[in-house]
């Protein structure tokens, strides 16, 4: 399938006193046209690296040692300031972990709702009216009178569902959910994905949500790429990855889901050991000192294998990065 989002071998690295930390080390992520694609890892794999990177929004102190991130057939990473602007929000938006930081708290939703059209060709009267319709869309009781408060007079949820509006109101061909509930109880986390749930079918492009939570994203994506200390270990559709996963670390992160303890225990599984350091990493595989299964040649470097024994069509099939899945 044609990919709307293709990003291509990217290595980001930050400049920090300590040292260099490698965030992302040769990093291959497909989005296909009209399809939702998840984004998982513990924290501090690099999913908001990643998705900094695409929307260019890295801090001063990163370096892009390598790689394209290609939107619609454009390397974004060689588009001008100018070309930028007329890209973010009006064909790719995001919304991000935090509504009450994202959004100003000194101006009413009413302002932030009109400026963030000002590409649009209407006038304020215009502007405003379609404005008060997405907010009805995602859920905002009386939204004409509502629209002119401040965010603050909002409940965490409110503000989550202002900032999926100001996302989606100028038609954007990729919407970025960066973990869009991980600041909210679990009522209005359910809340948040029902709507999502519902905008999905109505969104013209695609979607990338990028989630700790693996329960959400067996709910909403196709397809689904699991990411460790800075790389992407597996990759496939959700059915794939869910119920055969080949990489020791999405095993082992299946099992750590307590969605899936079946019996009552006062203790919880995890992942034994430490995520490594970023800026002194391991040598070969990066999830060996951790992995029950590494074997002498986990000393090297593990490319991506098909998960089957065929030819692995990169973006399309489900593929790990672990030796074991050699079939030569």
């Amino acid at each position: 399938m044609d990919a709307l989002l293709d990003v291509r071998g990217l290595s980001v690295d930050f400049h920090t006193p300590r040292g260099r930390v490698h965030a992302l080390r040769d990093v291959d992520l497909r989005v296909p046209r009209g399809e939702v694609v998840g984004l998982v890892g513990e924290s501090g794999c690099g999913k908001s690296t990643l998705i900094s990177a695409v929307m260019r929004l890295l801090a001063d102190n990163a370096e892009i040692r390598g790689g394209q991130v290609v939107f619609d057939g454009r390397d974004i990473l060689k588009l001008s300031e100018r070309e930028l602007r007329r890209l973010r929000g009006e064909r790719i938006a995001m919304v991000f972990q935090d509504p009450m930081t994202a959004l100003n708290p000194v101006l009413p939703i009413a302002t932030q709702a009109i400026d963030v059209q000002y590409r649009v060709r209407a006038g304020k009267t215009e502007k405003r009216r379609r404005a008060i319709a997405m907010l009805r869309r995602v859920g905002i009781p009386d939204p004409e009178r509502r629209i002119d408060r401040y965010p603050h007079e909002f409940s965490g949820g409110m503000r989550q569902r202002i900032c999926i509006a100001l996302a989606l109101i100028a038609g954007p061909d990729l919407l970025i959910a960066d973990e869009p509930t991980t600041a909210l109880d679990v009522t209005l986390e359910a809340q948040i994905i029902q709507l999502v749930r519902e905008l999905k079918d109505e969104v013209r492009g695609s979607i990338l949500f990028v989630s700790h939570h693996l329960g959400l994203v067996a709910e909403l994506c196709d397809r689904v790429t699991v990411m460790y200390a800075g790389e992407v270990v597996e990759t496939g559709t959700v059915h794939d990855v869910f119920h055969r996963p080949r990489h020791p670390y999405t095993q082992a992160l299946l099992l750590c889901d307590p969605a899936r303890i079946e019996a009552a225990t006062r203790d919880l599984p995890t992942i034994e050991g430490e995520v490594p350091s970023l800026i002194r990493l391991p040598e070969g595989c990066v999830f060996r000192p951790r992995c029950p299964h590494a074997f002498e040649r986990c000393l090297a470097p593990p490319p991506l294998y098909a998960a089957a024994d065929r030819e692995w069509d990169a973006g399309q099939g489900h593929a790990a990065r672990c030796h074991l899945l050699d079939h030569g």
